[in-house]
């Protein structure tokens, strides 16, 4: 009998010990995220993310992100309640704002990451406040309007040692790995040369600002869509897309696409900052010569040419020249009369010291030149692939985000995708050099735009024409306070 009192105390003891260890295992799994610190998130945890844009390509992100099976759509923010319906209505949970400043301010406790799908003047502003409250961010491309704003954001991606991507999505499909693999197996010798275009913009731009004021739609809250830049009285068809041709709002075709169509180039070739840069741009013309002068908005069409230094994957300097507005480099001999130049309107197209290789939008369809070539490729694959490419691309940075600052790859972290961003706005220096004056026969000149700006990268300044340096930093509105770590 006693013997049964002791193997019964004994099997009561292990199962309290076994009942106790269990509750304090379950306690910290469900451990607060705060009480762990930033930069770190509850083991098997999922991510709870809040939403500035939601609307639009917004409304895609979200979407994206919770189709990852990884991620809760916890808060809703859009200045524009008709953009955001659709949104609000599949996400009823998520709790709903229209000033993003004031969702950061009440609700930073319960949510670890924060998305930015607004239009370009604003991501910087929202990005950063985010970051400095430990918040992982994915902003939508470019990451900023300003270079000065996508150094900022570089550098506090580290400093708050949070997890950050860019929505260039394109960078997570296989085709910029492929490439890359090909290259470092010497299949098209040294690079010296990249050329990309594309037919955007599809958006009026080298036009004047519209005379045409309206009504404020009374879902719209103006004042905050405006934000950081200067005020303006509302007019019709800039909400909620054309913005993108107009300096004081988007980056141009350079902005919308450039993040596309030269990450590819960066990551095959590691460039960083480009040091010079030159351009031509189409003009408009509204008589018989009398060119129109259109400062605010973008022109209709540009060819830009970047030099980037040498780096560890080239023997020298690269050329990489931009074209947009339907321009086109010339056709590769290499390829054939009826074969398609990139996708038709877009694409890359490199070029080596023992051959050429392109690609479509997002790294797509990656070939070697002439097509023939690829019937017999044999490269062994180096580079581990993004599960869904492009789609993966959310998937990626929620997963990063759950494991925390460091803990794995990211295919366009802030560090990769801040010198890209760089180098897009600097080449918009270029085309910004608009300022008119009159040579000897009184005929207007550009002379930001026949000239080659040498660029200080550690200063951040153009060395030889310093009328375009105060795009580098632009002025914030009234009542916007300018960036700072």
């Amino acid at each position: 009998m006693k013997e049964k009192e002791e193997v019964d105390k004994i099997t009561n003891n292990r199962r309290d010990f076994i009942k106790t260890t269990a509750i304090a295992a379950a306690a910290f799994m469900i451990v607060p995220r705060h009480v762990l610190g930033r930069g770190f998130v509850a083991p098997s945890d999922r991510l709870s993310i809040a939403s500035i844009g939601v609307g639009g390509k917004g409304k895609s992100d979200v979407a994206m992100f919770a189709k990852s099976g990884k991620a809760d759509i916890s808060f809703l923010c859009d200045v524009d309640t008709r953009r955001a319906a659709e949104s609000v209505n599949a996400f009823p949970k998520a709790k709903f704002y229209k000033d993003w400043r004031e969702m950061l301010d009440k609700e930073h406790k319960n949510f670890d990451a924060v998305s930015v799908s607004t239009p370009d003047h604003n991501h910087a502003i929202q990005a950063l406040a985010a970051m400095q409250l430990g918040k992982h961010v994915y902003v939508q491309k470019p990451m900023a309007h300003d270079i000065y704003e996508a150094r900022i954001l570089t550098q506090a991606a580290k400093k708050y040692k949070v997890v950050t991507q860019m929505g260039n999505q394109g960078s997570s499909n296989d085709g910029t790995r492929i490439m890359k693999e090909w290259y470092e197996a010497g299949l098209i010798g040294d690079v010296h040369t990249i050329h990309a275009w594309t037919d955007r913009p599809v958006w009026p731009q080298g036009i004047p600002w519209s005379a045409n004021k309206a009504d404020i739609p009374k879902e719209l809250d103006w004042d905050l869509w405006l934000g950081t830049a200067p005020y303006k009285e509302y007019v019709n068809k800039l909400v909620p897309f054309n913005w993108r041709g107009w300096w004081d709002y988007g980056t141009g075709a350079l902005g919308d696409m450039g993040c596309h169509l030269l990450e590819a180039p960066f990551s095959v070739l590691n460039l960083k900052y480009a040091k010079d840069v030159q351009c031509s741009v189409g003009s408009v013309y509204v008589d018989e010569f009398q060119r129109g002068y259109f400062p605010e908005s973008c022109p209709p069409s540009s060819h830009v040419t970047l030099t980037f230094p040498k780096t560890e994957k080239t023997n020298g300097d690269i050329a990489v020249h931009w074209m947009d507005g339907g321009i086109q480099p010339e056709r590769p001999s290499e390829l054939g009369p009826n074969e398609i130049f990139g996708d038709g309107g877009n694409g890359t197209l490199f070029t080596g010291t023992k051959g050429k290789m392109m690609c479509d939008t997002y790294g797509l369809n990656p070939r070697l030149l002439p097509l023939s070539k690829n019937e017999n490729i044999n490269i062994a694959q180096k580079y581990a692939r993004v599960k869904d490419g492009a789609d993966g691309h959310y998937k990626q940075w929620i997963e990063a985000s759950i494991a925390g600052y460091g803990k794995q790859e990211l295919s366009s972290p802030f560090e990769i995708a801040g010198p890209l961003t760089e180098a897009l706005l600097m080449a918009n220096l270029a085309i910004r050099g608009y300022d008119i004056k009159r040579d000897e026969l009184g005929e207007e000149v550009y002379p930001g735009r026949s000239a080659k700006l040498l660029w200080d990268n550690d200063n951040m300044k153009i060395t030889n024409f310093d009328e375009v340096n105060r795009f580098v930093k632009r002025e914030y509105r009234q009542g916007w306070k300018a960036l700072t770590l």
